[in-house]
């Protein structure tokens, strides 16, 4: 008798190899965006403890919508990746579907190691417009989202005018780690 097998229709037919290599990919061409359209933040990212980048996609239907994406926190002192997965959830009106880029700059080895060892949620309806001025022109297009943390958010149009975050959560991937 033969028995039925089911399979996760989330999970990736990858090998752990290749979604590490094409997570790394998307880290690199997430940077080159960022530099075409914000050249100074190479010297921001430079400069930081370290730094991540996150590729999303989101969805909202009616009242309800969320997001799921991965990213990599990338260590400057050492240069150690560590893998992350965000999830977000969206409430009110609203239809669409979108994609985009964030990038986290850490300004210090604290702030990277809370956000990869606790995980961090960007909750309630956070809108961050404001421009970062305390260090010179460096980080005239990242807004800061945490003490330590600046960001940056990519639209297929370029940099957002600003940066919102609706309940979304950032955890360590516990398989490609």
């Amino acid at each position: 008798m033969a028995s039925a097998q089911f399979s996760n229709p989330f999970a990736s037919d990858k090998t752990i190899s290749q979604q590490r290599e094409e997570i790394l990919k998307k880290n690199q061409a997430t940077l080159a965006q960022l530099y075409k359209v914000s050249p100074k933040a190479r010297e921001a990212i430079d400069r930081a403890a370290g730094y991540a980048t996150f590729s999303n996609f989101g969805m909202k239907i009616l009242i309800a919508g969320g997001g799921t994406g991965s990213g990599v926190v990338i260590n400057n002192a050492n240069k150690k990746a560590t893998y992350m997965n965000m999830a977000e959830i969206q409430a009110g009106l609203g239809f669409g579907i979108k994609t985009f880029q964030n990038v986290f700059v850490f300004q210090t080895a604290a702030a990277m190691n809370d956000f990869i060892n606790s995980g961090w949620t960007f909750g309630g309806q956070v809108t961050a417009a404001a421009k970062y001025q305390n260090d010179g022109d460096a980080y005239q297009d990242a807004v800061v989202v945490a003490p330590g943390v600046l960001m940056y958010q990519l639209t297929d149009s370029g940099l957002a005018a600003e940066i919102t975050g609706k309940g979304t959560k950032y955890y360590k991937d516990s398989t490609l780690n």
